[in-house]
């Protein structure tokens, strides 16, 4: 087996498993992100705030696809987006086909490339952390366009 310890000298990696849930909701387009951070799991309501927060930064109708998350399909959520007079589509992705989704690719890039090796001492910290790798990952389309790409919807 493979590790990153020197040579002779047994590795010792430390885990603080302490903290809360850190969820993450991202909207990808084809030049770059949207993303909220929030302690916990994503509920409803969060849901809504981040389609009012798409739509207020856009200000287009928008097609969303995502997948058949429970939040994503609750009646709080298809109440509101028919309040929109049709600026919000909704579309959902076939279940369990992770790899039709340009986010899961995200998230992929994110825990293996980003943030690997990363062991934060505070929840506060990982959540820093995590923003930060995520506004630098809007900031690089190639990452943006490999997501894309990977998801090979088009």
């Amino acid at each position: 087996m493979r590790t990153w310890a020197v040579k002779g000298e047994t590795p010792i990696v430390q885990f603080h498993f302490n903290w809360h849930q850190l969820s993450l909701i991202a909207g990808m387009h084809f030049t770059g992100l949207c993303f909220r951070l929030h302690e916990g799991t994503i509920a409803k309501e969060q849901v809504v705030e981040f389609l009012k927060a798409l739509r207020a930064h856009f200000r287009r109708p928008l097609l969303i696809l995502w997948d058949n998350s429970r939040p994503h399909r609750s009646n709080w959520v298809r109440d509101y987006v028919a309040s929109t007079a049709g600026h919000l589509q909704l579309h959902f992705l076939p279940g369990y086909a992770p790899e039709l989704n340009p986010v899961e690719f995200l998230w992929g890039w994110l825990k293996r490339h980003a943030l690997a090796n990363f062991c934060p001492d505070t929840f506060g910290d990982l959540q820093y952390t995590t923003r930060g790798k995520l506004k630098s990952a809007q900031r690089r389309s190639v990452i943006i366009a490999s997501c894309w790409q990977q998801a090979a919807l088009f």
